[in-house]
């Protein structure tokens, strides 16, 4: 009886064997291929996170020259890190912050061509608020330089709200540049409105009187 019970189960063992062989003949490779391309996905990922933090730490590391060179006013130090954060580093936030710093020292030193194509990099290439300061500052150069209509065209891009007052004011002085009073007049009062609330989370109304004086030189209070 045992010996029977036995050879039953051998061949319970060999139809589950062969059973097996046969699935793994269907669906081996599949499985084969499943299993490797998982592990090329865990490796490549590990890989990608390592690339991400050694890229972080060099673009940081410049980044720590540039405000260094910034800060002796060594302009031409400043626009080689800013223009090896550009080429080498600018999908980080490194990059587009060294464009802004290099702009101003562009800027302060005369040198408003320089000073016009770093925002225009940072403006074209960065993300969230540095990308609106980058154009806020960039319209305030084409307003310097007399190119109104390309200050406005930054001015009209879209923005976060927390900015619409600066926008607004300073599309009020390209309008006023151009002679446009009535179209100023409407940007400042607009400004007016936005900043209000603003002003009252920060405690301060600076920037609410500074456009009523503004309002005030085109011949109308607020």
């Amino acid at each position: 009886k045992r010996n029977k019970q036995m050879a039953h189960l051998d061949l319970e063992e060999q139809e589950q064997i062969d059973s097996l062989k046969t699935w793994w003949k269907m669906y081996g490779n599949l499985v084969t291929g499943v299993v490797v391309a998982a592990s090329i996905a865990v490796i490549a990922w590990q890989g990608w996170n390592w690339y991400q933090r050694n890229q972080t730490a060099q673009a940081a590391a410049i980044y720590g020259v540039l405000e260094q060179a910034a800060a002796l006013r060594d302009g031409q130090k400043v626009k080689s890190a800013a223009g090896e954060l550009a080429e080498k580093f600018g999908g980080t936030s490194y990059a587009w912050l060294g464009a802004l710093v290099a702009a101003k020292q562009s800027f302060d030193s005369g040198d408003l061509k320089t000073a016009r194509a770093q925002l225009t990099w940072a403006a074209d290439n960065a993300k969230d608020e540095v990308k609106d300061l980058a154009r806020l500052r960039l319209a305030a150069v084409l307003l310097d330089e007399k190119a109104y209509d390309e200050a406005l065209k930054q001015l009209e891009s879209p923005h976060a709200a927390a900015f619409d007052a600066r926008f607004l004011e300073l599309k009020g002085d390209v309008l006023t540049a151009q002679g446009k009073l009535p179209e100023a007049r409407t940007a400042y009062k607009a400004a007016l409105d936005k900043s209000e609330t603003t002003t009252a989370a920060r405690g301060g109304g600076g920037g609410r009187e500074l456009l009523r004086q503004k309002l005030d030189s085109l011949g109308e209070a607020a």
